[in-house]
C-alpha cells in the first residue's frame, strides 16, 4: 500500500470516528432530549455537564476521549506500517494525520451538518499517542490549573491547544509536515472557541458554577 493511500485512509477513518456525535447520542438515548437545544447548545463535555448532569457529562467525556484514544492507536498502527516502507518521518506524518482527522471530524461532524464540539476531549485522547503520556499529562495539568485558577473551562482549553504546537516542535523537530498537521489541529480547536474568546474579552463568559446559560451563536 502506497504512502498516499495510507494517508488518505487514516485521515478518512479517524475523521469518521471523530465525527460520531456522542453528546447528541447520549442526550437523546438516555435523557430523551437534544443537547443542542440545552445550555450553550454545544455537544461537548462542558455543556453535557450543565445539561445532563455529572453522569451524562462524564459519559460524553469518556466517549469523546475514547474516540480520540482509538484514533491515536490507529495512527500508530498506520505509522508502523509506513515506517517499514517509507521511513520514520513518513510514519510520524500518518500519526499526525490521525490526530488531525479525529479533531476535524469532531468539530465538523457531517452527521450534524458539519457542526460539532470544540475538540478538547477527543484531542486529549489522541495526544496520548501523538505526543506521548508525559506531554499529555502536561497538557492536562495546564488545563486543570487554569480552569481551577480562573473557573473558565474555555481558558484551560485554549491554553492546552496553544502549547500543543511548541510540544510538537520539540518532539518532531525537522519533520515539518507533522508540525504543520498538529498546529492546524490546535488552531482549529482555538477557532472552535471563538465565541468563548469573544465572551472572555467582553467579560461575560460563564464560569464554572454559574447559573447563566447562553445559546451559542
Amino acid at each position: 500500500m502506497s504512502l498516499a493511500v495510507m494517508a488518505i485512509l487514516i485521515f478518512v477513518i479517524t475523521f469518521l470516528l471523530g465525527s460520531i456525535p456522542f453528546g447528541v447520542i447520549v442526550s437523546r438515548l438516555f435523557f430523551k432530549k437534544d443537547i443542542r437545544s440545552e445550555g450553550s447548545g454545544n455537544i461537548g463535555t462542558t455543556n453535557a455537564m450543565r445539561s445532563l448532569g455529572k453522569v451524562g457529562g462524564a459519559s460524553v467525556f469518556l466517549l469523546d476521549f475514547g474516540k480520540g484514544l482509538l484514533s491515536g492507536y490507529l495512527g500508530t498502527v498506520f505509522m508502523n506500517m509506513a515506517i517499514l516502507t517509507s521511513g520514520l518521518a513518513a510514519g510520524q506524518f500518518l500519526l499526525s494525520l490521525a490526530f488531525l482527522g479525529c479533531i476535524v471530524g469532531h468539530i465538523y461532524s457531517p452527521w450534524l451538518k458539519f457542526h460539532g464540539g470544540k475538540g478538547i476531549a477527543v484531542a486529549i485522547g489522541a495526544c496520548f499517542f501523538t505526543i506521548g503520556v508525559f506531554f499529555s499529562i502536561v497538557e492536562l495539568l495546564v488545563f486543570a490549573i487554569l480552569v481551577v485558577a480562573t473557573r473558565y473551562v474555555s481558558v484551560g482549553s485554549i491554553a492546552a491547544a496553544l502549547i500543543c504546537p511548541p510540544i510538537a516542535c520539540y518532539l518532531y523537530w525537522g519533520n515539518i509536515p507533522v508540525i504543520v498537521a498538529i498546529t492546524i489541529a490546535a488552531l482549529l480547536i482555538i477557532y472552535a472557541h471563538r465565541e468563548n474568546i469573544k465572551r472572555l474579552l467582553n467579560h461575560n463568559e460563564n464560569r464554572i458554577g454559574s447559573k447563566k446559560k447562553e445559546k451559542s451563536a
